[in-house]
């Protein structure tokens, strides 16, 4: 089973999450939102669980270049799934989907990963 690391090549903290994963051998696959896109199925999935508050990056350069309109809108799962399809980059990152089908992390956080990284290698 591969764990699969979701974000962007240029973004600090997945370069630092991807370095981490590296240093742990903890084999993994990265999905570049600007080179691959946006699995929808996968967006589904993190939109369940962690959640859509979870998701939407409201810090990010990407958000503050919406419209007042557009930011507001997004109030539940639907319209975030919207607004995260048009701007992928709207999502907090890194996305890590420990094992296929499971619930994703968002974000790097080395302790909480590191309980992940022990589960994926029993």
């Amino acid at each position: 089973m591969t764990t699969t690391l979701y974000g962007i090549t240029n973004c600090n903290t997945v370069k630092k999450a991807r370095a981490w994963l590296d240093q742990q051998g903890a084999p993994h696959q990265f999905h570049d939102f600007r080179k691959s896109g946006l699995p929808e199925a996968a967006l589904d999935r993190w939109l369940r669980a962690p959640g859509w508050e979870a998701l939407v990056n409201r810090r990010g350069t990407t958000w503050r270049q919406l419209d007042a309109a557009t930011r507001d809108a997004v109030v539940d799962p639907a319209t975030a799934r919207a607004v995260l399809l048009a701007h992928p980059t709207l999502i907090k990152r890194p996305v890590v989907e420990w094992t296929p089908g499971t619930d994703a992390t968002v974000g790097f956080d080395a302790a909480q990963w590191a309980e992940q990284v022990r589960k994926v290698k029993q």
